[in-house]
């Protein structure tokens, strides 16, 4: 690992951290319901936090992928968004049972635990616990039987990832995320893909035309944007108190676009 990249890494930790009491400040403040489930599959059980909207009839829910720190308070402050905006909103913690005392994110103890961690994944587990996930919030009365994916950074690739699995999901919605390569996993795909990118996060923005031909071959649904000037993980970055101009008008703007197809579906 080179030093330009052990920098880049460290400023993200950094960010993330310095995350936190904004967004935490956020759910203290929300007057929505919100409240932690542990959902059980098989001989797992994964810790997810879930917001209510405050709205009259039935509602969309949004399945929130946590990046690559965890579920962190940002994450779950993102479901809060979701709920004001007129969606439920569920955030699981992908890391749950990875301690030897079934603890998740918060139980890990730090930044580098969580990386190495959430590295070791395996993708089938993953599944798994999104597809738990996604039937214990279409079984809740508010649900209007409607689920849709949401994922930022790792998480991004992960909800990517998941509509090539599962065919119950009405849109994706991948944000700074690493794409399916294979073409056997695009053909799966049974919804529309959005995608959100910076303009300078060239290690995933690069990456965008290869998967637009590949989406588009396949006959499928893939409508990229790119925000100029906006580095990786605008959507965090771009609603801290000290956010650049680029960020922070890229966060605007894909948050308008998302509750903009969020309301087509």
């Amino acid at each position: 690992m080179n030093r330009l990249t052990v920098y880049f890494i460290a400023l993200l930790v950094a960010s993330a951290a310095s995350a936190q009491d904004w967004a935490k400040a956020r759910l203290e403040k929300s007057p929505r319901h919100m409240e932690w489930v542990k959902i059980k599959h098989g001989e797992r059980e994964v810790n997810s936090f879930i917001a209510y909207p405050e709205v009259k009839e039935k509602a969309t829910v949004v399945i929130v992928i946590h990046e690559i720190f965890g579920l962190l308070d940002w994450a779950r402050s993102v479901t809060d968004e979701l709920a004001e905006a007129g969606y439920i909103a569920i955030a699981p913690d992908l890391l749950s049972g990875s301690t030897t005392n079934g603890g998740g994110t918060a139980e890990l103890g730090g930044v580098d635990a969580v990386r190495t961690a959430i590295s070791i994944l395996p993708p089938d587990q993953i599944t798994a616990d999104l597809d738990a996930v996604a039937a214990y919030v279409v079984g809740q009365p508010a649900c209007n039987g409607k689920i849709v994916v949401a994922g930022f950074c790792w998480g991004g690739g992960q909800a990517f990832r998941y509509v090539t699995n599962s065919k119950n999901i009405k849109a994706g919605f991948v944000f700074y995320g690493v794409a399916p390569n294979k073409t056997n996993e695009i053909d799966r795909i049974a919804c529309p893909v959005y995608g959100f990118y910076g303009g300078r996060d060239a290690r995933i923005t690069a990456g965008v035309p290869a998967t637009a031909a590949l989406m588009k071959a396949a006959g499928k649904t893939y409508e990229p944007v790119t925000y100029d000037g906006a580095g990786h993980g605008f959507m965090r970055g771009g609603e801290a108190p000290d956010a650049g101009d680029a960020d922070k008008q890229a966060h605007d703007a894909a948050w308008a676009r998302l509750k903009e197809l969020l309301g087509k579906i």
